[in-house]
């Protein structure tokens, strides 16, 4: 492992009126929390206040939201996206978050915890990844997911079979260290260029 802790970031995925992620989130954060190689952070989008539109080119100067989380998505040596599913898919506002940027989540790992429904939110959680690989950002194969969101969680906040969820979390931190740590050190070796340019 790594001297300086690995830097990561959790991003709670929604913004709905009376949401359930929060908890999720906190629940996880707490699991890495756990891991001594961890520097842990927790974004929450219904704080970010980022807007809805888009410039139509690079040179229109970046909205302060957009440049007052920035460098939080920069430090980070990898993310793990806390999602429920809407509609067979994720948050609007999550994509929007993720439009936002680019280089910031270039050739950094990528990790899923989701709930909902009979799913537990793996729908959402396949099409991110197809929206983070065209970011070029690496996702990990192995991740959380809650069938049932809110029905998995007791009133504490915790889930109701710790156990298996810990578990899961775990390995799921296990593989985000593994390729945070080596993705970082290729970056300091050879900054990442899309598409391979030099």
């Amino acid at each position: 492992m790594t001297e300086e802790p690995l830097r990561l970031t959790v991003i709670i995925g929604s913004t709905r009126d009376g949401r359930f992620a929060p908890v999720v989130a906190d629940w996880f954060a707490g699991q890495a929390r756990m891991r001594a190689y961890a520097d842990v952070d927790v974004i929450d989008l219904a704080e970010a206040w980022l807007p809805d539109v888009l410039p139509a080119d690079d040179a229109t100067e970046l909205p302060q939201p957009v440049r007052d989380l920035q460098p939080w998505l920069a430090r980070a040596d990898a993310f793990v996206v806390v999602t429920p599913e809407y509609n067979h898919s994720f948050p609007a506002a999550l994509k929007n978050a993720i439009d936002w940027f680019f280089d910031e989540w270039q050739a950094k790992p990528v990790g899923y915890v989701s709930y909902g429904g009979v799913s537990g939110g793996l729908r959402a959680v396949e099409q991110l990844k197809l929206v983070f690989n065209e970011l070029h950002a690496t996702s990990v194969r192995t991740g959380v997911c809650f069938v049932g969101g809110s029905d998995c969680f007791d009133a504490d906040g915790g889930p109701r079979e710790p156990e298996r969820c810990e578990r899961a979390a775990k390995a799921m931190l296990d593989e985000i260290a593994w390729w945070a740590d080596a993705l970082r050190r290729q970056r300091a070796r050879r900054p990442y260029r899309a598409g391979g340019a030099e």
